[in-house]
């Protein structure tokens, strides 16, 4: 038998049926699955009675999810991985179910229908640019991705040394939900944020900061970054999950006006998916080029050497990087 008869094709089946994984988990997330599992109902008729659903449906269900490890099953009972109680169980402080509202939503999973023609120009229609003005994705976003962002949030204000400095004044550029800048104003009672985003956006930052109780120092300026006066005498500028959207040139010539922002001996912490130089690891951080490649006209995913480069055309010093246990990674910089 050749070789080429003993190959087999489950990793072309697997990728091709990807988007049902998507849609189980999705499903999951609705019924509120894992949560009605890790309070105690283990068999698909308990599960079913919990979650309003049919045994049927939560029998199959369940073993598609067990197929690929989110469930476990013994017999015909289900446990939650590891992994499905920290982040899919509403039990878990760390739950992140809410994140598959904003990457699951039209706006963002239309783009992958016409990737060939991303392709073959380079980038998406105009039409189904997510960066387009004041997009109300962004809003969804905004509710829904907080949980991933906690674990980033922390480590920034531990890189930032916020709770020794005496005062701080932060500039929260595409603040989004506001949690990056709230941390560090919750450990600094000094701390000043004035948080840049579209007007709808920010609504949710100003939420956020009044329920962390530190809106008397949470100041917004709604508009678009590229056109706003930021105003000057930064100590911090955060600039999170945003360079990606963009060509090398525009992020060197955005990266300028933050380093006008910012006093001397001021520093900008970039948040990033960062792949290495091979651009095919960690897998996660290298395939989000593709959701960059679908969503906007000229964006991508960046290595360090590529996000220092543009930190360094624009006049930055002393870059470096901070992996998290989150995929992305945090980038320091001197002005």
């Amino acid at each position: 038998m050749s070789t080429q008869t003993m190959l087999s094709p489950a990793v072309v089946f697997d990728t091709l049926f990807a988007y049902e994984q998507s849609a189980a988990l999705k499903s999951a997330l609705e019924l509120d699955l894992f949560t009605a599992i890790d309070e105690g109902a283990r068999t698909a008729a308990a599960i079913a009675a919990r979650c309003e659903a049919s045994e049927r449906g939560v029998r199959i269900l369940c073993d598609f999810l067990a197929t690929f490890g989110l469930l476990a099953k013994t017999g015909n009972n289900y446990e939650v991985s590891p992994e499905s109680a920290a982040f899919l169980s509403k039990r878990s402080p760390a739950y992140m179910g809410t994140m598959a509202r904003f990457l699951l939503m039209p706006g963002i999973r239309n783009n992958f229908d016409d990737l060939t023609g991303a392709i073959r120009r380079g980038g998406v229609q105009p039409s189904g640019d997510t960066v387009s003005d004041e997009n109300p994705i962004w809003v969804e976003f905004a509710q829904s991705m907080v949980p991933m962002m906690i674990p980033a949030a922390h480590a920034i204000a531990d890189l930032v040394d916020a709770a020794s400095a005496a005062s701080m004044r932060v500039l929260d550029i595409a603040a989004s939900h506001g949690v990056f800048g709230i941390t560090i104003a919750q450990r600094n009672p000094r701390a000043e944020v004035v948080a840049v985003d579209w007007k709808e956006v920010l609504a949710v930052a100003e939420a956020n900061a009044r329920t962390a109780n530190v809106s008397s120092r949470y100041r917004t300026l709604p508009g678009d970054a590229f056109k706003v006066d930021f105003g000057s005498g930064f100590d911090v500028a955060l600039v999170t999950n945003f360079l990606h959207h963009f060509d090398a040139p525009t992020c060197t010539n955005f990266l300028k006006k933050i380093y006008g922002a910012l006093k001397p001996g001021g520093r900008v912490v970039i948040l990033e998916m960062v792949p290495n130089a091979d651009r095919v690891t960690p897998p996660v951080a290298a395939r989000f080029a593709l959701t960059m490649l679908a969503g906007t006209q000229a964006g991508d995913a960046y290595t360090f050497d590529e996000l220092r480069a543009q930190l360094e055309g624009a006049g930055f010093r002393d870059a470096s990087a901070h992996p998290l246990p989150t995929p992305e990674t945090v980038l320091l910089a001197t002005k």
